[in-house]
């Protein structure tokens, strides 16, 4: 039986599909979020947009908010199913709700979902606004949402390692001209700032057009085809990844920014997650020829021999300069030799 009774899927205050009686017919298709397009089912893309359950602080959040269901559906439908990131929501047929009246415009379930200390879930379970955003933040790792000076930023849960390795990464990937999400330390996490500015344009995660598909040839050929422009960055993604031990880039951390008016793709959106790679679950051997990354990624680049230049150069110069600027205690001189000999096979191979 359904669990999603009889709404409409919106963009902003356009709406993009009707759900009634488990079929969905389609309103506008050129806003229709890419999830829709490809899997024709509003509670499987609604699922989609849930707080991980697995995640404790997960748990403390919807007892406090005394939700009575807690399953993805209901704790999605709570909040209309909106997020930070982009503009994508429902509305009950009879209702005369508009975009407006769905935002989020406070953070006061924050700290319950970074911390899960006691006296936050306290306060949060006295509070009147059960609306929050962090219903709808995603991922398995203990995070939330703070609104500072009217930007949104992720706070992640992060010990000092894990904390490094998205800060080194980001300042990397920032210096070898990638377009990279911000990143910021934080009081034992690391924050970073919404690069949509509050679903001024869409982000569309690479599950919403790949599925669970990481392959990264299938992923191009379908990039080519939907967003030509942004196969370039996605290159240069995967060599991030490869020269830094990234085994976690997924369909749900990689995806596309998308013009909320007109529903064109538009770019690779920033890079960002690098919180299991370098030496996040500790220090990596050097590469050797049978290394995995290494592997797929040559596999690429021998498949299309083109992206070839799309590999920026490196030296030690620039990873020690990264690493002076950081200031924090890690074994340098291991670390840029892991990075170093990495650059060097995918070179080698190429």
């Amino acid at each position: 039986m359904s669990q999603l009774k009889d709404y409409l899927i919106m963009s902003g205050d356009i709406p993009c599909a009707k759900w009634e009686n488990g079929e969905l017919t389609v309103l506008n298709d050129k806003l229709l979020p890419l999830y829709l397009k490809r899997v024709h089912n509003a509670e499987m893309w609604l699922a989609t947009r849930a707080i991980d359950t697995h995640r404790a602080n997960s748990r403390l959040l919807k007892k406090a908010l005394r939700l009575k269901e807690y399953n993805d559906i209901s704790t999605v439908i709570h909040v209309n199913g909106a997020t930070i990131i982009d503009n994508y929501w429902i509305r009950p047929l009879d209702s005369a709700l508009n975009y407006q009246d769905i935002r989020f415009g406070n953070d006061y379930f924050a700290n319950l979902a970074l911390t899960g200390n006691y006296d936050s879930f306290n306060r949060a379970a006295s509070l009147k606004n059960k609306r929050t955003p962090e219903l709808t933040n995603t991922g398995s790792f203990e995070k939330c949402w703070k609104l500072i000076d009217g930007k949104w930023w992720m706070y992640k849960a992060a010990n000092h390692d894990e904390q490094f390795s998205e800060l080194f990464i980001f300042a990397l990937g920032k210096a070898l001209g990638m377009n990279m999400a911000v990143y910021e330390r934080g009081e034992k996490c690391v924050r970073t700032l919404d690069f949509t500015d509050s679903a001024a344009v869409n982000f569309e995660p690479a599950f919403a057009f790949m599925g669970d598909n990481e392959d990264y040839a299938d992923t191009v050929n379908v990039l080519n085809e939907i967003c030509p422009q942004a196969v370039p960055d996605y290159v240069k993604m995967l060599f991030l990844d490869t020269i830094c031990a990234n085994p976690d880039r997924h369909t749900a951390n990689f995806g596309l920014l998308r013009d909320t008016h007109t529903g064109e793709l538009l770019s690779l959106a920033p890079v960002f997650d690098h919180n299991m790679a370098l030496i996040a679950r500790g220090y990596p051997k050097k590469a050797a020829k049978n290394d995995f990354l290494i592997a797929l990624f040559h596999e690429l680049t021998a498949g299309f021999p083109g992206f070839r230049k799309y590999i920026p150069s490196l030296d030690e110069n620039l990873l020690e300069d990264i690493m002076d600027k950081l200031h924090m205690k890690v074994r340098t001189k291991e670390i840029i030799e892991i990075i170093m000999s990495r650059y060097q096979l995918i070179n080698r191979r190429s």
